[in-house]
């Protein structure tokens, strides 16, 4: 099973618990909504949410995803010289895995939450 994470702002949580659906600002400005594999999570976190303390981190089944009609496409990203894989369309919550906390250091940086277990195909 591969595995996508998505870096979650609460509020934005929340919502999908009343609606049944994830669906970031990121999916109605751009058409989809940005997720990270398992080596990019830190870098993510780091670059556009420190020293955030209200976002989460959501494991998400990339088969769900396709089982539930989403595309996901890898896309290059040349600002950070990787392939990051959007998904098109808003996100079940039965494709979304586990939810944890996602707390920054007292530094602002991000650390892997303990509670993720190691994948061995992420």
């Amino acid at each position: 099973m591969k595995t996508l994470y998505r870096i979650a702002e609460r509020a934005h949580w929340q919502q999908a618990q009343q609606t049944g659906f994830f669906a970031s600002p990121d999916l109605q400005a751009e058409g989809f909504i940005h997720t990270s594999e398992r080596h990019q999570v830190l870098e993510t976190a780091n670059r556009y949410y420190r020293a955030r303390p209200d976002v989460l981190l959501l494991v998400l089944d990339e088969a769900a995803l396709a089982a539930a009609g989403l595309v996901v496409r890898r896309e290059w990203a040349a600002d950070r010289g990787q392939h990051f894989a959007h998904v098109f369309g808003p996100i079940p919550l039965a494709a979304v895995q586990r939810v944890l906390d996602f707390p920054p250091t007292a530094s602002g940086l991000f650390e892997l939450p303990e509670a993720l277990p190691e994948a061995a195909d992420d």
